[in-house]
């Protein structure tokens, strides 16, 4: 069974990569993504409040002020601020685009450490490998935003999908690669992740029940992402399900990418370690250009190729300095202690 963690997360990047496809197609079918994103937060809460009743009912502690503010923050900035600037932002640019931008978080929260005073930059290999890492992640995302280049010649798809027909290019949603609007809002949704990560470790460590702490989380961030969709768009007919693709879309946005996928991953991380779960990040950029490329009808571009790589390279660096730190960290705490 060795391969079983490798396995699950090959399979969660598979999901999200087709979470960037499925939500693609409900905006090109006409959905708001401000409705979009309250009913992803809605489908997340229930299934994540019934898992968090059940697995912690008998041992979750008493919750404190300071704990809740603190869950109040990352609801704000990991369920509602970083979901609605990326469900928009995908709006405005392919999904490939939006899939490779979203490996920004770790040079972002390398950022947050330095300024924070949690992180100090060492000009030694390991620190000069993360400033560069950094470097290369943001060069890469500005290729991305700004470059597109000339068409990788490789022609179209040949055949029609009939789940597809009519609403992949149009409608509402389709938007435009060249826009410098989508690849901004969805690097905003990687600094906002950046931000909850931050926030999180800090209630992970003060709240020893991790599943109900993202139950009042998930909860929190549907109620705000309810009232500000319905701010937006009160039309009953656009908060309709009817759409296949919308509730399709909608359930396994919030119960696979938000609830599933939080179970798989902490499983991982428990039997392999962050470090093992975080090298399968870049995997849903090629997976994303590749289903937008055969479903969607996307053309590949010289520069989401450039700036992807450069991306994946600052990414892997970045992860790197971060496990060779960890390691030095154990290996130097006393031996009653490990």
């Amino acid at each position: 069974m060795a391969w079983l963690p490798a396995l699950l997360m090959t399979l969660i990047q598979v999901g999200y990569a087709g979470m960037n496809l499925l939500s693609k197609l409900a905006m090109n079918s006409g959905m708001n993504p401000f409705v979009h994103v309250a009913y992803r937060q809605t489908f997340a809460a229930l299934v994540m409040c019934l898992i968090a009743f059940f697995m912690e009912k008998n041992t979750r502690p008493p919750m404190t002020r300071s704990t809740f503010f603190k869950i109040f923050l990352c609801s704000i900035f990991g369920g509602s601020l970083n979901q609605i600037t990326y469900i928009v932002g995908l709006q405005h640019c392919n999904p490939t685009v939006a899939s490779a931008l979203t490996n920004l978080m770790p040079a972002f929260t390398f950022i947050l450490a330095i300024i924070t005073g949690h992180e100090r930059v060492r000009l030694t290999s390991v620190g000069i490998a993360k400033l560069l890492g950094t470097v290369l992640s943001i060069g890469g995302a500005m290729i991305l935003s700004s470059y597109h280049g000339p068409a990788v010649p490789i022609g179209q798809p040949k055949f029609q999908w009939k789940l597809l027909e009519g609403i992949t290019h149009n409608g509402t949603g389709t938007g435009t690669s060249n826009s410098y609007l989508g690849p901004l809002l969805v690097m905003t949704s990687a600094l906002s992740w950046s931000i909850w990560s931050v926030i999180q470790a800090r209630v992970n460590h003060d709240y020893a029940a991790t599943y109900s702490s993202t139950a009042l989380m998930c909860f929190m961030a549907s109620c705000m992402c309810l009232v500000i969709g319905f701010s937006v768009d009160h039309k009953q007919a656009d908060w309709s399900l009817m759409s296949g693709i919308r509730v399709m879309s909608a359930a396994y946005s919030g119960v696979f990418c938000s609830a599933l996928s939080y179970f798989v991953m902490s499983w991982c991380i428990r039997k392999k370690g962050p470090f093992f779960v975080s090298i399968f990040n870049p995997l849903p950029i090629i997976i994303v250009a590749v289903l937008s490329w055969l479903l969607l009808g996307e053309k590949i571009f010289t520069g989401t190729i450039v700036g992807s790589t450069l991306i994946i390279l600052g990414l892997l660096m970045v992860l790197w300095g971060n496990w060779v730190e960890s390691q030095e960290n154990l290996n130097n705490l006393p031996v009653d202690s490990v």
